[in-house]
């Protein structure tokens, strides 16, 4: 079943795109379900659909917008991850993960590599999904920043996992014995932490401070 799913190279064959699309929509709609569970009004569960739908967009279209990448994977892109944890910061932890978790399946038909069926949940699924911890710090002071460092944290912690688990083993012999206990964490954080001064340095400006809570009072009234 992996084997028609998965190419040699890696990549997906045209059964495994059909799944994962499958698969994403699937996920989508539990996370909208969910939203729509933890609202008093219809009207709040539309708006929460539609806020879900444009923040994936505009991460899905950012995450084109790559400053570098690395050659193992893993980019610096244009504050695409923060889209994700708006929504965490805006609807809660559990519809974080959920939307995070849809989205890391996008991610995945974007540019997908598959050496194990866990790695790619490390990868993607639990990465992204992670991304969602940012809701535990919404309704304290400076939340959003907050929520947004400990999101990069969560998700780095999961790529530097499927690191040590997988992709060491595709290291070259020579690579020193020394740096095989550090390079996943130093690899992951390394593009990680790059967007995430970048990202931090924009919503710090007062202007997109003011934008950004004008869009959580619209999205959440």
């Amino acid at each position: 079943m992996f084997n028609l799913l998965v190419n040699a190279k890696g990549g997906l064959t045209t059964a495994g795109y059909a799944v994962c699309v499958i698969a994403g929509i699937v996920l989508f709609v539990a996370a909208l379900v969910f939203a729509g569970r933890n609202s008093k009004k219809r009207q709040l569960s539309t708006k929460q659909l539609a806020f879900c739908a444009m923040a994936m967009a505009l991460a899905f279209v950012t995450a084109y917008l790559k400053i570098f990448s690395l050659p193992w994977g893993g980019s610096v892109t244009l504050c695409s991850m923060l889209f994700i944890v708006l929504i965490g910061n805006w609807y809660g932890v559990q519809t974080g993960i959920l939307v995070g978790l849809t989205y890391g399946i996008l991610q995945f038909i974007q540019e997908p590599y598959v050496l194990s069926f866990f790695q790619v949940c490390c990868d993607y699924i639990l990465a992204f999904a992670a991304l969602g911890v940012s809701g535990f710090f919404a309704k304290s002071k400076n939340g959003l920043l907050k929520g947004y460092i400990a999101a990069v944290i969560a998700r780095g912690a999961f790529h530097s996992l499927g690191g040590y688990l997988y992709w060491m083993d595709y290291m070259p012999e020579n690579f020193p014995q020394a740096l095989r206990s550090v390079y996943p964490i130093v690899y992951n954080y390394s593009y990680l932490l790059a967007e995430a001064v970048i990202t931090i340095v924009v919503i710090s400006i007062p202007a997109v401070s003011k934008g950004l809570a004008r869009v959580k009072q619209t999205a959440l009234d």
